[in-house]
């Protein structure tokens, strides 16, 4: 197939954070050398911010140094945090709140902001638009291309207008080639196209496996009385103790009356009749969060894998021709629940290491920012919240807190040795038969709900008639290995219903994939045990249309 193409100094797939701070950082430099580089950003999303999904408490720290006068400029951190919480539920109805000094030190939050993530992504993409980088919303990168020496040479997008059958529609419209002599990869968690690179160039071949977990996310208008502006509250416990479960809970007083809560389950939990998104329903209902709940009005729903091994499982970043940012690559601190500032200064630093190279053409096109990494103060935070994760997932969660305290407060995070954690998430589920079966409330319908009515406030949608983005390596798997062994987790860990296990009139069973619910999470790819669930890019513009998430 003959396809058109597009030259480019730099090509960036995926405009959150990192790939817009990047493209930010190329074009600041070019023009401050009066140089011309030319740089683009694709985003499979039909705008800048529509799959955005994040808490967000945000620590301002690189959009300083991107920006310094991000005020005046206007960006949308509009609610700073004038106050931390941090509890334990110790029951369904129980709540123990341990004092300031016994809380870790990266849970205060004194400077920073409670934002929507959305809305930051989508001033940047107009920063960005100003500094003339070309943004491409709407254009899935499918595919990496490759040299004839094996190196990076661009991507392609994704074609549009193809049947599920795989036939050409009258609407078909071949993808873009868009060549590069370096291209940088910031889709964010699990990215298709990172993990492909990360496989193909072994970059993981000296760090843990990675561990992710799954942030489910609400909004909601409550009443103006029960609003306290700027309110952070954090906590962990139950209901997820109860099936031995690890992660945690937030509860955000945002502007204009509004809160943002939900909950991160890791991704390592062992039980297969665990439901994270039913977790979460009946999270909602104990007291201490539903009292800011009731008299109010849900307005949003999302979810998103999150990356959390940090440090320890960091892959190396540079392969001839391109690099690996943020999320794609795992810069997230799972100790501060935080990874938009460190996604971005991700980009910047690796955004000042090909506009070196850039100046030097006869260099093999093999470019990183090790070095810059970690003269930085990201390797620093990173480096300090290395055992964060790995004390939750050995030590379960009281025992774990109690080694963070210790760590954090007594050590700064410098404590003389290095946890590990080397069992990846997949591998962790226990046999169906083996676990205790968990019995959800059904949902109120006011305080929590199920998920067919919790996608549809995602806006989330895909062409019907395409090719399923939700590939099988062998499509036999479900019905012939993990029913029997697992009892097909895939139709609980998915937060937005898109697996089902229907019977057969002849009393046998078929698996069913409703990829026109699908929100992107990536959660199926990262906890299926058979490592059978490949997501793929959809047409581009599918998927969810977050608004303020």
């Amino acid at each position: 197939m003959e396809r058109e193409s597009m030259e480019f100094d730099v090509v960036i797939v995926g405009g959150g954070p990192a790939g817009l701070s990047a493209a930010i950082r190329l074009r600041q430099l070019a023009i401050a050398s009066g140089q011309d580089v030319s740089v683009c950003v694709v985003e499979k999303g039909s705008e800048f911010g529509a799959h955005i999904l994040s808490g967000a408490v945000f620590e301002p720290s690189a959009l300083q140094e991107l920006f310094p006068d991000w005020k005046e400029r206007q960006a949308p951190l509009d609610t700073p945090v004038s106050e931390d919480e941090v509890v334990f539920f110790t029951s369904a109805t129980a709540v123990m709140r341990p004092p300031h000094w016994a809380i870790p030190k990266p849970f205060h939050n004194h400077g920073n902001y409670i934002i929507s993530l959305g809305n930051l992504v989508r001033w940047l993409a107009e920063q960005a638009e100003a500094l003339d980088v070309n943004l491409f919303p709407g254009f899935a990168a499918s595919d990496v291309l490759y040299d004839e020496q094996g190196a990076v040479k661009g991507i392609v997008t994704g074609d549009m207008g193809v049947a599920r059958d795989g036939s050409h529609k009258h609407s078909f419209t071949p993808g873009y080639e868009l060549h590069a002599r370096y291209t940088l990869f910031a889709e964010g968690c699990r990215g298709h196209l990172g993990k492909q690179l990360i496989r193909r160039y072994d970059l993981d071949k000296d760090s843990d496996p990675q561990h992710y977990g799954l942030g489910i996310k609400e909004l909601w208008d409550i009443d103006p009385a029960k609003h306290r502006p700027g309110l952070v509250i954090h906590g962990t416990g139950w209901p997820l103790n109860q099936s031995g479960s690890t992660g945690g809970f937030f509860l955000y007083h945002a502007a204009n009356h509004q809160v943002a809560l939900g909950q991160i389950i890791d991704l390592s939990y062992h039980n297969p009749h665990v439901s994270p998104f039913d977790e979460m329903q009946r999270w909602k209902q104990h007291p201490h969060i539903r009292q800011y709940l009731e008299g109010g009005k849900r307005v949003a729903y999302g979810a998103r894998a999150l990356v959390k091994g940090g440090l320890n499982s960091l892959p190396k970043t540079g392969f001839p021709g391109g690099c690996l940012i943020g999320d794609d690559a795992g810069f997230l601190n799972y100790s501060k629940i935080k990874g938009s500032h460190t996604a971005m200064k991700s980009g910047m630093l690796c955004a000042e290491a090909v506009f070196k190279a850039l100046q030097n053409p006869s260099l093999d096109r093999f470019v990183d920012f090790e070095a810059e990494f970690k003269a930085s103060w990201l390797y620093d935070e990173l480096y300090r919240s290395r055992n964060f994760g790995p004390a939750m997932h050995r030590m379960g969660t009281f025992m774990g807190a109690a080694f963070n305290f210790i760590d954090q407060n007594f050590f700064a995070g410098k404590i003389p040795f290095t946890l590990h954690d080397s069992t990846p998430d997949h591998a962790c589920l226990d046999l169906a038969s083996q676990a205790p079966r968990i019995d959800y409330p059904k949902p109120d319908g006011k305080i929590s709900f199920d998920k067919l009515s919790s996608v549809f406030m995602s806006n989330t949608n895909h062409e019907e008639d395409q090719p399923c983005h939700l590939t099988l390596r062998d499509a036999n798997i479900p019905i012939k290995k993990n029913l029997p062994l697992y009892d097909e987790p895939a139709q609980r860990y998915c937060p937005a219903g898109v697996y089902e296990v229907l019977s057969n009139d002849d009393g046998s069973h078929r698996f069913q994939i409703n990829a026109q619910n699908c929100v992107h999470c990536k959660t199926c790819d990262i906890k299926d045990p058979a490592q059978n669930i490949n997501w793929v890019v959809p047409e581009g513009g599918g998927g969810p249309n977050y608004p303020n998430m």
